[in-house]
């Protein structure tokens, strides 16, 4: 079975590990009550993680639309094909939802985005009360989303390695198989 290009598993590792970084940053600092370094900090990391996010999406994207993924396997019934492609679909849109939701909710509780500290990025909207009360929301909810469709990915990947054995989970290892390098 064919696997998937090198610049796409680094990608998707690189896009996983930093999605369930920053979404276990976010998780933390919101614990956090009150005003503190520690807030200030884990808020300013967890920005940063959205933007890396943001743009290792959209290197991803690039990627994709210029190298066409591996083919499921034949066996693979038609609805799960489907059910797929439809779930990627929805991971690479809030591979982007999600961190400019972040991104303009922070602009309207007035708090510009500055990548690392030493790269303001563009301020595209100002301070909004009412505006960051509605993207709080959206991006908490498009982050419950977003874990749910990760969790999901993440169980049909081990259904495909430990039930069907057909190969599919292998495709996005880092590391081919014993059984690939013969």
């Amino acid at each position: 079975m064919r696997r998937y290009t090198m610049p796409a598993i680094v990608l998707h590792w690189l896009i996983a590990v930093a999605i369930i970084g920053t979404f276990t940053l976010g998780l933390v600092m919101t614990d956090i009550q009150g005003i503190s370094m520690a807030k200030i900090r884990y808020t300013n990391w967890h920005k940063w993680a959205g933007v890396t996010v943001l743009g290792l999406a959209a290197l991803r994207l690039l990627w994709r639309l210029f190298n066409h993924p591996p083919q499921y396997a034949d066996e693979m019934p038609a609805w799960q094909r489907g059910a797929a492609h439809g779930l990627h679909i929805l991971l690479y849109v809030l591979m982007f939802a999600v961190p400019l939701s972040g991104y303009f909710f922070s602009l309207a509780a007035g708090f510009p985005v500055v990548y690392f500290g030493e790269i303001p990025l563009p301020v595209l909207i100002g301070p909004d009360p009412e505006l960051r009360a509605v993207l709080r929301g959206v991006h908490y909810w498009l982050n419950m989303l977003l874990a749910g469709l990760v969790a999901l990915h993440v169980l049909a990947a081990f259904k495909h390695l430990l039930v069907d054995r057909d190969g599919v989970m292998q495709r996005m290892l880092p590391i081919p198989t014993p059984k690939e390098k013969r």
